[in-house]
């Protein structure tokens, strides 16, 4: 595995942990930071020392990557730690589910219309404009150039949805297109008749 396979790797890890921690410091409303290390489930027991050590690393560094982000933050009731989730954390795990939900449950039956999403993101905010076209490229969207990109079926929730999330409301167009020229490697793409 290459440098950036083996880092890429590492990421989706750390996020899918993180992910995990914030839905059942969620679900629970505040959980008790040392039932979430890994050391107590009896499951986990079974597993050698380093695998153990390992698990209880990557649960902690989620546990403050999630605090450091203003996900969850610590409180301590009669002498243990607890986790509780904040406002901000609830907004992160909702676009999360949603971001989810949408590329599980896309339509099998296309319209013959195309989605075209246009962004215009300045320089100043690379980052944000970066963690759009990554989101595009999770979801399942092709992109034309570097801020068109395109989708068969009705994605209007979820477009409103990252307009929210980033905070570029007016950065973005989405378009109902009936033809696109030339789009016959679109259509081999999503498997189009």
């Amino acid at each position: 595995m290459g440098i950036v396979e083996s880092e890429a790797r590492k990421k989706r890890v750390y996020t899918n942990v993180q992910q995990a921690l914030l839905v059942t410091v969620a679900l629970t409303g505040v959980a008790l930071v040392a039932a979430i290390a890994p050391n107590t489930p009896a499951a986990l027991a079974k597993l050698p020392s380093v695998k153990r050590a390992q698990l209880r690393y990557q649960y902690r560094t989620a546990l403050g990557r999630l605090a450091a982000k203003g996900h969850i933050v610590f409180e301590k009731r009669d002498g243990k730690q607890y986790a509780r989730i904040t406002e901000s954390g609830r907004k992160v795990l909702v676009f999360e589910q949603e971001k989810v939900k949408f590329s599980v449950t896309r339509k099998r039956r296309w319209n013959g219309r195309w989605r075209v999403v246009i962004f215009d993101i300045p320089e100043r905010r690379r980052r944000t404009r970066d963690r759009l076209r990554n989101l595009m490229l999770e979801t399942g969207f092709v992109r034309l150039q570097d801020s068109v990109w395109v989708f068969p079926y009705d994605c209007e929730d979820f477009i409103s949805l990252v307009k929210a999330e980033l905070k570029i409301g007016s950065a973005i167009l989405y378009m109902v297109v009936e033809h696109i020229e030339n789009d016959t490697h679109l259509r081999a793409h999503f498997g189009l008749k």
